[in-house]
């Protein structure tokens, strides 16, 4: 609440969160929404989103304040009439998925977070030019949650959703939480391989009721993605902390470098599928891809969730693997230091427990804390004990978090282990390239 002077004048005029205000103080003058006040405010400071989106506090003492038309009930959400989303039939038809995260959320006034809105459809509204560009109105929510809360349940409801309506259009949409979109997308490539059209994952680092927010771009460049000839799952988000053009990113090949910048998610160990401009251009960047077909999307869902991703650090106790075993985890992907090294010639050497796994039939797959590069079995000696002698799979140039979806999906088809292995080092979605190439570093 705000303090009583200002609670008082507000319940005398009739005026409340939403409504529409005018603020004199001195000769300046502010109009905008009034806000509740945040719980960690200031009770003597009016709160007022400007119609620019950014929100300023102005110190109530010696300032005036008048109630003007504009307002609504309801700060937050939308009315009814505005939920009616009337696209142009004769606009290709593109499916959204929503499944919860900050691009389908408004920020919560009273605690400065966000909250999820109501209907996923609310957040279209934002974007009128979409208008031109698909007939976007059909929309399903299969998950709605916020994505660090997903698991491998939510990746499948995805997949279902997403399979069903790569029937029904051009392309598909699927709207994500950004701080897991990056498993989500791996695991949709591994799940959808043959998708015949675009399937292109977004989200955004902000609530689209923020001025900064890239909901709407990435919202906008994405809808040209799933209307491209690149039929392949992938990640449509900004390029730069600017408004020019999104990356279209391989699913398998995209991380989340960043927890606050608008061009967080960056492609590792390849180059982007291309660039996707707000007006439609698209400028192919990665030739090798995938071209829109007339094949029907393959859905292939099995996944095995007992998977551990372990990291490797100094003075790291091996013991952790016996651990997690004793919790029933039927796979391992370490993530190693440098070419892929785990402590070997120490009194706390991972290679008898490493030893011990494989030889009761649990693969463990070695990929590299140095996010870029790729792991070497045999330029040091330790590397060729660990490869060679503890008989670990390489992960080649494979993210961990690729490595960690693509070894639950291939335990879900066969528990093998040498066909785990065969599985584990051949490309089976883009995840793996045959050689570096050095313009993929710090793309």
């Amino acid at each position: 609440m705000y303090s009583r002077e200002i609670e008082s004048l507000l319940k005398k005029n009739k005026i409340r969160a939403g409504d529409r205000v005018v603020v004199k103080k001195g000769r300046q003058q502010y109009e905008g929404l009034l806000l509740p006040r945040s719980e960690a405010g200031d009770s003597g400071s009016l709160i007022i989103k400007l119609d620019s989106g950014y929100n300023i506090g102005i110190g109530f003492k010696g300032a005036s304040l008048e109630k003007i038309k504009g307002g609504g009930k309801g700060l937050g959400k939308s009315k009814e009439k505005l939920l009616k989303m009337d696209f142009d039939k004769k606009r290709p038809a593109v499916s959204l998925v929503t499944s919860g995260g900050t691009i389908v959320s408004r920020v919560d006034y009273k605690t400065g977070g966000v909250y999820a809105v109501d209907d996923p459809r609310e957040f279209l509204r934002t974007v009128p030019e979409l208008k031109k560009v698909a007939n976007l109105s059909r929309v399903v929510s299969p998950v709605t949650r916020m994505s660090e809360d997903s698991d491998w349940k939510d990746w499948v409801a995805i997949a279902k959703a997403v399979h069903k309506e790569l029937k029904k259009g051009e392309g598909v949409i699927v709207t994500h939480g950004t701080d897991t979109l990056h498993y989500t997308a791996a695991a949709l490539s591994f799940f959808l391989q043959e998708p015949g059209k675009p399937v292109v994952l977004l989200g955004a680092q902000r609530s689209s009721d923020r001025g900064s927010s890239d909901a709407g771009m990435n919202l906008l460049c994405a809808a040209h993605a799933a209307l491209s000839d690149i039929a392949e799952v992938g990640t449509c988000m900004h390029s730069s902390i600017s408004d020019d053009c999104c990356l279209f990113i391989r699913g398998t090949k995209v991380k989340k470098m960043n927890t606050m910048r608008r061009d967080a998610f960056r492609p590792i160990n390849d180059l982007p599928l291309a660039k996707v401009f707000p007006n439609g251009r698209i400028e192919i960047v990665n030739k090798n891809h995938k071209k829109r077909s007339k094949k029907e999307a393959k859905l292939d869902v099995k996944f095995e969730p007992k998977v551990a991703l372990v990291k490797v650090h100094p003075s790291a106790d091996p013991g952790v693997l016996e651990y997690h075993r004793s919790k029933g985890i039927r796979g391992f992907v370490i993530e190693g230091t440098g070419l892929g090294h785990v402590p070997t010639k120490v009194e706390k050497s991972w290679i008898p427990g490493i030893k011990k796994l494989v030889k009761d039939g649990i693969p463990v797959v070695v990929t590299s804390q140095t996010v870029y590069g790729r792991v070497h079995p045999s330029v040091y000696a330790n590397l060729r004990t660990l490869f060679q002698e503890a008989k670990a799979i390489p992960g080649k140039d494979m993210l961990s978090e690729t490595a960690f979806v693509k070894l639950g999906w291939v335990l879900g088809h066969t528990k093998d282990l040498e066909e785990v292995r065969s599985w584990m080092e051949k490309n089976v979605a883009g995840e793996i390239t045959e050689r570096s190439l050095p313009e993929t570093f710090l793309y």
